[in-house]
């Protein structure tokens, strides 16, 4: 399969509408950039089974900027709607095929299970621990 150049219009509905989905942000300027492209759509074709996309940082500044990329070309790897790899730097073709075999291989069972602890610990973390009101404040 092809890539597909993506927007930050169909970013969301990519992410939630395939099972993995590995995203490269990227940009015309980008000498690595460049150089990764032609590998990043060799092992496309390799996977029909993932969807492999693009973002062009420079027309997608905001949702550059949201998915926090700082160094590019960055590759993102989702599946089941969980982010599960993200890495700056080009990669060879090798290495991007690690990378596919592992997120095709995760137990995302496991994963949804760790992301859900997680939430649970942010949730409890930023609830108060008792009265607000100096009740708890020991007298002197």
């Amino acid at each position: 399969m092809a890539t597909l150049d993506i927007t930050g219009e169909q970013f969301a509905s990519t992410i939630e509408g395939n099972d993995i989905v590995l995203v490269d942000f990227w940009a015309e300027w980008c000498g690595p950039c460049k150089q990764f492209g032609p590998t990043y759509s060799a092992v496309s074709e390799k996977h029909p089974d993932v969807l492999f996309t693009k973002v062009d940082t420079e027309a997608e500044q905001q949702l550059a900027a949201e998915a926090g990329i700082s160094s590019i070309p960055t590759l993102m790897a989702f599946r089941e709607k969980v982010l599960v790899f993200s890495q700056p730097g080009a990669l060879n073709a090798q290495q991007l095929e690690q990378v596919v075999d592992a997120v095709k291989a995760l137990d995302m069972e496991e994963v949804h299970a760790h992301v859900a602890r997680q939430r649970e610990d942010a949730a409890a973390a930023s609830k108060p621990a008792g009265p607000q009101d100096g009740s708890q404040i020991p007298d002197a």
